[in-house]
């Protein structure tokens, strides 16, 4: 008979490791609580204007191929995805705008136009970064790992050094560029799974080869044509989702998970339960009354949460030219703005403001000569009992003012749609751990940039997926983390695979 499999969410991590289980012969089942797939990758439409609502870039396409290929399918049948360049267009405070471009010729330009000084660092730390993207190929991306000894059974002495385990990814741009707008620039790529290139390791360089060596990418009618081509797929492999449907708890019988209580009072028995709920709202919550489970979580500390957003949903009546599909309006001091959120917990000032705009790129998702902006600006996650009804028009106000500053001309006064999500609203919808955006953030000093182990340390049978456990928030992340976790359980209990082919 075969194993059956609960999954808790149908974020990417839980739709990945469906697709992988089920394709393993898993008898799967989802349990989804809100009235689509997709967790954090939705969807929200309002006055003819579509928006994305999380994920706006595609990075690392290859994981999504892997995905599909382990179902015996092509991707490229379910989903359109297209390169994106200019990759981001960058404005300054001081009236510089520079284009990062995988079109290397192009970005030399760019280069020697703001810091002609700095072309020869620059082929220098791309050497670094695919160096660093290799080594991380070896066993970031091909197992679950729970810590540095995972690490070092997969590595030589000398790789691991190679890593620069004592460095931080602020002080591996320092060393390669002199000017401060490319320092702002290469360092705002740690931006991908919300945290600080100051504290985070030095071997997330790698960002930078994901980015210029790999590409970046959007697929057409949205991104959350992702989930729903994955939803095509699991529909093919005959898995049942079950929509509106929230979890009560996870039962337990010993040392394993027996199945779940719905909010309907329902039990589901099952083999294997897979939470694609962050670990420690899972433990706090869905397992809150094992006797473990406070203990436990109190081990937890050392993952903190990453950072949070106020996420600004714009229709506007005008186009703005001056954008391209993906926008950073940064800070005057970045340093002073990573302290202020990562380590004061205190919203910027002054912060950097992401602006996407996919109808640059796709004209379904905006009638004709206006545009839909995704505004994200990040904040700390939530504190304890913390309200942004508060202050979330203040800050709205602080955003605006400083985008119409820097050339957004009549941006008020061009709105005909708007929705907003504040911290409260993505920990609300999503369970996120003080309504964190990309899991669990990296810090080299406090958890040595390792994620929550994917395996239940409580119960035997209990696995995690998303951006909370390895290897970590994004999109490619969050879906590798449901193929590595499908991986784990299949090593765990001796249970054959289908599946071989790891890392493209």
């Amino acid at each position: 008979m075969n194993k059956k499999v609960l999954i808790v969410g149908s974020g990417l991590g839980g739709l990945s490791a469906a697709v992988r289980l089920a394709s393993d012969g898993y008898k799967v089942t989802i349990l989804e609580q809100g009235e689509r797939i997709g967790g954090k990758l939705n969807t929200r439409n309002g006055k003819g204007f579509s928006f994305d609502t999380g994920p706006s870039i595609l990075t690392m396409p290859w994981v999504l191929e892997q995905l599909f290929e382990s179902a015996g399918k092509n991707v490229h049948d379910y989903m359109s995805i297209e390169r994106v360049e200019p990759q981001w267009r960058t404005f300054f405070t001081d009236g510089t705008q520079i284009d990062l471009t995988s079109d290397l010729p192009k970005m030399i330009t760019e280069i020697q136009k703001y810091a002609p000084e700095d072309v020869s660092g620059f082929f220098d730390y791309l050497s670094y970064a695919h160096k660093m993207y290799e080594s991380n190929l070896k066993s970031f991306y091909k197992k679950s790992l729970t810590g540095l000894n995972d690490l070092r059974s997969m590595h030589t002495v000398k790789e691991l050094f190679q890593m620069d385990p004592m460095k931080s990814m602020d002080a591996t741009t320092r060393k390669y560029f002199s000017s401060k707008h490319l320092r702002q620039i290469f360092n705002f790529l740690i931006m991908y799974i919300g945290s600080s290139p100051y504290n985070a390791p030095a071997v997330l360089t790698q960002l930078a080869h994901v980015q210029l060596g790999l590409g970046i990418y959007y697929v057409q009618g949205g991104m959350y044509k992702i989930a729903e081509g994955i939803g095509k797929l699991l529909n093919e492999l005959g898995v049942e989702i079950k929509l509106n449907t929230p979890v009560e708890k996870i039962t337990t019988e010993g040392s394993k998970a027996s199945g779940v209580v719905l909010k309907n009072g329902e039990s589901l028995a099952a083999d294997f339960v897979v939470s694609n709920l962050e670990v420690i709202p899972t433990y706090k919550t869905l397992l809150k009354n094992h006797p473990q489970a406070k203990q436990h979580t109190d081990q937890l500390v050392k993952y903190e949460p990453t950072v949070s957003g106020l996420v600004l949903l714009l229709g506007v009546n005008k186009k703005y030219e001056q954008l391209a599909h993906h926008n950073f309006f940064f800070s005057k001091n970045q340093k002073q703005e990573f302290d202020t959120i990562f380590n004061e917990g205190e919203i910027a000032s002054d912060p950097t403001i992401y602006i996407g705009v996919s109808s640059k790129s796709d004209v379904t998702q905006a009638p004709e000569r206006k545009e839909n902006l995704f505004i994200l600006t990040h904040v700390p996650s939530l504190k304890e009992g913390e309200d942004w009804n508060v202050i979330e028009e203040q800050y709205r106000d602080v955003v605006l003012t400083k985008l119409e500053a820097m050339g957004l001309e009549g941006l008020r006064d061009s709105i005909e749609f708007e929705e907003r999500f504040t911290p409260n609203t993505i920990q609300q919808l999503y369970g996120a751990n003080g309504g964190s955006i990309y899991g669990v953030a990296t810090d080299r000093k406090k958890n040595g940039g390792f994620k929550i182990p994917a395996r239940s340390q409580i119960l035997s049978n209990l696995y995690f997926v998303g951006g909370s456990t390895h290897p970590g928030g994004g999109v490619p992340m969050v879906t590798l983390s449901g193929q590595l976790t499908a991986d784990a359980i299949n090593e765990d209990f001796q249970l054959p695979s289908i599946n071989k082919k790891h890392i493209g």
